[in-house]
């Protein structure tokens, strides 16, 4: 059963007692987040899981050092007593949402993880007045800083510029797999292959309510389509190009906002005021194509310019001429 907010116990109720028990199982709870990070980052990049397994080590030395305090201060029995039991106390993501982070994110992750409790049990600190808790909070507080200093070490030993700049190559390459080119993709179809329906619509009615219905429907339609078959294209376990799903979500909403970028403008009910602007925003974004193959495919922009604008030209040609005849 989830506790509301109201049925917690808030910090500065808590015993010494308390607070070591729940020190300690925050202990716990941090060194198993960093096993798991180590597991997920096992395969690709090995000198980061190694990082991770020497903090969750140091974790375990933290929390046995507590659970000795533990025992000689109060015995072997200690109070189940954990983050989501204390009002206000610092939460933890769940590890399932690591399958969206980066590797940079999770860095960053872990080192706001050790910031985040170095600093609630530093503030914590102020607010008691007892010598002997604000004590045991002082101490945690350092025990959190001395986690990040060892997590730097353990970085600068496993870690050397040479080894960093490759892990940060293959999460680059990986992010270009994933996400850079099935998006692009999207992106080209949605903006190209709409143009023909919508101004061929568009120079046949001139009726900009049924050019903007002809042009969400291909724009959905094209969509959907795209992101099916990304998905279903390839699983990514030999290829390497990383989750299906991640994959078909990209192209799929890429291909539909490449698609509505120009059907957009004619819900404003002045056709050659829509028309213009239509033409403006496929302009906009056939050279935003281009610089993004240029930025992340490596296409030199000139011929990146030419092949996408050129093609552009020729489909919206095509639809022009169709609608107008």
């Amino acid at each position: 059963m989830l506790l509301n907010y109201g049925s917690r116990r808030r910090f500065r109720d808590l015993s010494e007692q308390e607070i070591l028990a729940l020190a300690i199982s925050s202990e716990e709870d941090d060194a198993r987040i960093y096993r798991t990070y180590a597991e997920r980052l096992r395969t690709e990049y090995p000198a980061s899981a190694a990082v991770f397994d020497g903090m969750a080590e140091e974790e375990d030395r933290h929390r046995q050092r507590l659970i000795a305090l533990h025992r000689i201060r109060f015995g072997d029995v200690i109070p189940l007593l954990r983050r989501e039991h204390v009002a206000g106390y610092y939460a933890r993501k769940p590890v399932w949402l690591m399958d969206t982070m980066s590797l940079d994110q999770i860095r960053a992750e872990a080192e706001a993880m050790e910031r985040q409790a170095q600093r609630f049990y530093e503030a914590a600190a102020q607010r008691t007045s007892d010598a002997a808790t604000r004590k045991l909070l002082g101490d945690l507080a350092a025990a959190e800083a001395a986690h990040e200093e060892a997590a730097q070490v353990l970085e600068g030993q496993l870690l050397d510029g040479e080894t960093r700049s490759g892990e940060d190559d293959t999460a680059h390459r990986q992010f270009i797999l994933t996400w850079v080119q099935p998006g692009l993709a999207g992106l080209m179809d949605g903006s190209v292959s709409t143009l023909a329906p919508i101004f061929a619509t568009a120079f046949a009615t001139q009726n900009t309510h049924t050019t903007f219905l002809v042009g969400l429907a291909a724009s959905i339609g094209a969509g959907i389509s795209m992101g099916f078959t990304e998905a279903a294209s390839d699983d990514g376990q030999l290829s390497g190009r990383g989750s299906p799903y991640k994959r078909g979500l990209a192209a799929g909403v890429m291909t539909t906002l490449g698609g509505l970028g120009h059907a957009l403008p004619y819900l404003i009910p002045h056709f050659w005021t829509a028309t213009v602007i239509a033409m403006v925003v496929v302009f906009v974004e056939l050279w935003v194509i281009a610089w993004i193959q240029n930025r992340y495919m490596e296409t030199p922009f000139v011929r990146a310019a030419l092949q996408v604008v050129l093609g552009g030209a020729l489909v919206f040609a095509a639809g022009a001429i169709i609608g107008g005849g």
